[in-house]
C-alpha cells in the first residue's frame, strides 16, 4: 500500500467504523464513484467496495450506496473493464 493512499473511514448501521483506502474513482454517465479496499483484509467483506460520491448540503463530498441494480452493473462493468485493461485478476 503506498502511504499516499487517501484513507476513508465508514461508519455501518450499528455504528462500527470500518476502513478503507480510496484506491480508485471512477466516471460513468456522468457521474463519480469511488472503489474502496479494505484496509483490514482479514474481514468478511475483504473485496473492493464501490459506492456513489454526491455532495451534502455544505457541498462536501459525501459516499451513497448504489440502490438502483442497473446502475450498478453499469459502474460494475466499467470497473472490470479498468481492471481487465490494466491486466488485474481479481
Amino acid at each position: 500500500m503506498n502511504d499516499n493512499d487517501e484513507k476513508v473511514v465508514l461508519v455501518d448501521e450499528n455504528g462500527e467504523e470500518h476502513g478503507f483506502v480510496l484506491i480508485d474513482v471512477l466516471e460513468v454517465d456522468n457521474e463519480e464513484y469511488a472503489v474502496l479496499e479494505p484496509l483490514d483484509l482479514d474481514e468478511e467483506e475483504s473485496e473492493a467496495i464501490i459506492l456513489k460520491i454526491g455532495k451534502d448540503e455544505n457541498g462536501e463530498d459525501v459516499l451513497f450506496d448504489i440502490d438502483d441494480d442497473e446502475e450498478w452493473e453499469r459502474v460494475a462493468d466499467a470497473w472490470q473493464e479498468l481492471m481487465e485493461e490494466d491486466g488485474v485478476e481479481e
